[in-house]
């Protein structure tokens, strides 16, 4: 049995909780080690304050599943057959009466629900949510390795995102040069929609790139990721074409004084609270807190946004071995977007920078 699945059975013994089913793909690889995108076919694991645990997935992918590591039961199912019969016979040779039963309410859809409760009548379902978070917050050091790898690809499609700059050419075409060269590296899957925008087109925090062309005095914001290993990266850097106007060159250093400021501050009894308002302040100072609209970061791991949220009311208190982005930014219509990310690891005394392109204003 692996560590996390005992913490999982022995919070389950505590909160008197008959099963967990565990339904995320994200969380199912984190307990089980098998990644997968199971479509809308079924995926989940079920685990027992005593009795071992079983993975139920679609039949196709069971061998995947058990090359995955996986030491107990794989039950997969067929496209015709029905996979809540197989759950029910097995929970029930397990288990004797279901009196709760955890779930992530935030994931299993109502169909899902129904059926849970139809074969188990009257039992009461509790959020597994907070557990998960409690268990994936705190990176041991196989997830640091994936982590640390993960972002030195991040940087380097940064950098090759910077080389591939040219006059006339689309924000498509830069990433598409990105993305190909993420793939030659070997590297399957992006952690979310690479983003390359130019110009007045980076005043959009989450802009879609388009066949907008790069020109001479414009700002070039990069943000991306990959996953490595199961895990994911997150940077944004923001690059000069040419020469700027001292406008955009002060909204470039007042966003990397926030940023750098609040990488200083995070260290173990930090609070999330206090990170984001470090950042916060230096860009209100500048005059351009209006134009900074969203959160400093938000953790990172299996998913590339994950908990927890480094917000400016969130008490939450830093420990070593949490993995989050610090990522302020001023977003000026008409003007410019400037955006910096960082993946960072709090360290027994401070903190641990994963992305290392550098940060100072790049010219290409």
């Amino acid at each position: 049995m692996n560590n996390r699945l005992t913490k999982l059975m022995e919070w389950l013994k505590e909160k008197d909780i008959s099963l967990a089913f565990i339904t995320a793909p994200e969380n199912v690889f984190y307990l089980t080690g098998f990644r997968s995108d199971p479509h809308e076919r079924l995926l989940g694991v079920a685990i027992f304050p005593e009795s071992e645990p079983f993975l139920i997935c679609p039949k196709l992918d069971a061998s995947d599943a058990k090359n995955s590591g996986w030491a107990f039961e794989i039950v997969g199912h067929t496209d015709i057959e029905n996979p809540w019969e197989m759950i029910e016979t097995r929970v029930k040779k397990r288990s004797g009466r279901i009196n709760r039963i955890a779930v992530e309410k935030q994931h299993l859809n109502v169909e899902r629900y129904e059926e849970l409760s139809s074969r188990f009548p009257g039992a009461a379902f509790v959020a597994a949510e907070e557990k998960m978070q409690q268990l994936r917050l705190i990176k041991d050091q196989k997830e640091l390795a994936s982590l640390r790898k993960a972002a030195e690809y991040a940087d380097l499609a940064v950098k090759t995102g910077a080389e591939a700059i040219r006059e006339g050419k689309s924000e498509l075409e830069i990433l598409a040069e990105v993305e190909f060269e993420m793939k030659k590296q070997g590297i399957a899957e992006m952690s979310f929609s690479t983003m390359v925008l130019t110009g007045k087109n980076g005043a959009s925090p989450h802009g879609t790139p388009g066949n907008t062309k790069v020109k001479k005095g414009d700002l070039v914001l990069f943000d991306l990721g990959v996953v490595y290993e199961g895990y994911c990266s997150d940077i944004t850097r923001t690059v000069a074409f040419g020469e700027i106007s001292d406008k955009q060159r002060e909204i470039y250093e007042t966003v990397l004084q926030a940023q750098q400021a609040a990488v200083a501050a995070v260290k173990p009894g930090m609070t999330a609270k206090e990170i984001d308002l470090t950042a916060r302040k230096v860009i209100a100072d500048a005059g351009y807190g209006d134009f900074f609209p969203h959160r400093l970061g938000h953790g990172l791991g299996i998913s590339v946004h994950e908990y927890p949220s480094i917000t400016e009311t969130n008490e939450l208190l830093l420990q070593e071995g949490m993995v989050f982005t610090i990522e302020p930014g001023i977003y000026v219509p008409d003007v410019a977007g400037v955006r910096i990310e960082d993946d960072v690891y709090v360290t027994a005394d401070g903190v641990e920078i994963l992305t290392a392109f550098p940060k100072q204003l790049t010219f290409v």
